[in-house]
């Protein structure tokens, strides 16, 4: 028995009048999401408590089978676990976005996708400045995102439950300061972000963007802090030896916390110019020796955070072309499989941001039962009245045969 599952990251959206008050998943062509419907049942999701931040950390943890309200810890421990990194049980990690703020507003949170090198060499100034206390550790990560590390050696931190950030991608064109860390340890966030505001203003390198039309980074912002979590391997949970095919080191973080292997693929940006194509085959390539393969795709996501709706169709069509297609296809040659596709969380082209709410998704393979559904969207969901209010259950549903 062969398993699949395919995250459109974000894809969930409203009707939009620049495709006709269609959403998205409506107005885009996916044949084959829809002959996935045609062939199974179709309902929706709530992969987000209320009571949490609506973001993949959270919806992926919920889709991947674990109810976010016992094992969610925070954003940032998850991305230590992708790049090895090993916390204490009292360190904490926190999240470093480099970000550009103009006149007080978010800009980007991407600082204009800043390249890995001018990336590294900020962070490295970071380190630099911060360097005499032992405690901060900064690790340079993928263009704009990076860690920070407080190695509590002492058996204290400063941190505590009632910490508050916020992510810079739900903020974008808004005023931050009344999002500016918040609670316990907040003083000691803000110190650190003002600190890179000086640094990065006076760095010729990173300023030299400027004379190329290109955003500098003007400062870090620092969210999603946690402590490590403690998963029970997914093969305990369900019996299967698993891989993850992604981009994007949160992706990475839970599947190697679960016990996954992670797939790399060249050309895997994380971003709407990611190669759809070689992730299809690379899952196609990855089920010759596991049994249930992830595919992970931010593209769709990040179409969304820029407000881009064109983008956001073009990415379903090639989720779709590319690796919904040929995967179904080899699945089908396989034998007993069953194949899932469900975003992780709503991101609205409306607010550029991730959102609360349902999300639709399409199951299909043996010993599922078709049900009316034709095609595979927000509003066939809602109406085909297959709902889990919590959405860590739909991972028992999918591996079961009963």
């Amino acid at each position: 028995m062969k398993y699949v599952l395919v995250i459109p990251d974000g894809c969930a959206d409203e009707p939009q009048a620049s495709l006709g008050n269609q959403t998205p998943l409506q107005a885009a062509n996916v044949p084959h999401m829809d002959a996935v419907a045609l062939a199974g049942e179709v309902g929706q999701t709530d992969n987000v408590p209320e009571s949490m931040p609506s973001g993949s950390d959270v919806g992926t943890m919920s889709l991947f089978g674990y109810d976010p309200l016992e094992f969610h810890t925070g954003r940032a421990p998850l991305e230590a676990a992708a790049q090895g990194i090993e916390l204490g049980a009292n360190d904490w990690a926190i999240r470093c976005n480099l970000v550009t703020v103009e006149d007080g507003r978010m800009r980007s949170f991407t600082a204009g996708q800043i390249p890995n090198e001018l990336g590294a060499h900020l962070i490295g100034l970071m380190q630099q400045a911060c360097c005499g206390d032992e405690h901060w550790k900064f690790h340079p990560g993928v263009s704009y995102r990076n860690l920070l590390l407080y190695r509590a050696r002492d058996g204290k931190a400063p941190f505590a439950d009632d910490t508050h950030s916020t992510p810079p991608h739900d903020i974008t064109d808004q005023l931050i300061a009344e999002h500016l860390p918040m609670g316990s340890g907040a003083c000691d966030l803000r110190a650190l972000m003002d600190k890179s505001v000086e640094l990065f203003a006076n760095d010729e390198q990173n300023q030299s963007r400027r004379s190329r039309d290109e955003l500098p980074a003007t400062q870090i912002w620092l969210w999603g802090e946690g402590r490590r979590p403690a998963l029970t391997p997914f093969v305990e949970r369900f019996g299967v030896e698993s891989a993850v095919i992604t981009a994007v080191d949160l992706l990475r973080g839970i599947g190697r916390l679960l016990g996954w292997d992670v797939v790399e693929v060249e050309g895997a940006t994380g971003y709407i110019d990611t190669d759809y194509a070689a992730k299809g085959r690379a899952a196609i390539e990855t089920l010759k020796s596991k049994d249930f393969v992830v595919v992970h795709v931010e593209a769709t996501d990040e179409a969304s955070h820029e407000g881009n709706a064109e983008e956001k169709v073009t990415a379903l069509e090639r989720i779709d072309a590319d690796i919904v297609g040929p995967v179904h296809e080899y699945l089908k040659q396989q034998g007993d499989y069953r194949l899932l596709v469900c975003p992780d969380h709503p991101t609205f082209l409306r607010t550029k941001t991730h959102s609360h709410g349902y999300v639709p998704f399409a199951m299909c393979g043996s010993d599922i039962k078709a049900d009316d559904a034709a095609t595979y969207d927000e509003i066939v969901a809602s109406q085909a009245g297959l709902t889990l209010d919590e959405g860590h259950r739909l991972m028992n549903r999918f591996f079961s045969r009963g």
